[in-house]
């Protein structure tokens, strides 16, 4: 099997859980995902996009981590979570996908506009990369792969 290398941005979402859910999610208990109606919102505003994620025959690809948000509230602030003056620390989801790099700018500001109108920080962190590479078989026709490059290792990705 030939694997291609195919150009895409990188989506990522920091989105902040309860310590509850932090614990299911951490003891791989995957009904989190649908409990917490956090991530439900989420994962429900993503799938409206069916660019995020496209990956041929598998469709709202993502993966998934767990960590911590910290940060120090400055006046003038209206935190969702913390005081003004105090380090707070949030249990967080981080949310990653990828969508095509010659995706429109109106597209990526459409589904940009949407996480922000729903996500619950004053400020929320979510990156867009510029291109990178991902492994892909499914993306890229037949007709465009070059005889003359080598097969990356199968599980190998370029990010």
């Amino acid at each position: 099997m030939d694997v291609q290398l195919h150009p895409v941005r990188k989506l990522r979402v920091h989105w902040p859980i309860s310590s509850s859910t932090f614990g299911q999610l951490s003891k791989g208990e995957q009904d989190a995902f649908r409990d917490d109606p956090g991530i439900a919102h989420l994962l429900q505003a993503l799938a409206e996009f069916r660019e995020l994620g496209d990956f041929g025959n598998y469709k709202h690809v993502f993966e998934s981590s767990l960590g911590f948000e910290g940060f120090t509230t400055a006046e003038g602030a209206n935190p969702t979570l913390g005081r003004v003056g105090e380090q707070t620390l949030s249990p967080t989801f981080v949310f990653t996908t990828y969508f095509d790099a010659s995706l429109g700018d109106a597209a990526v500001e459409r589904f940009m506009r949407r996480l922000v109108d729903i996500h619950p920080w004053e400020v929320p962190v979510i990156e867009v990369t510029g291109p990178v590479s991902v492994s892909s078989t499914a993306l890229a026709p037949p007709a465009e792969a070059s005889k003359t490059e080598a097969p990356m290792a199968e599980g190998a990705a370029a990010s």
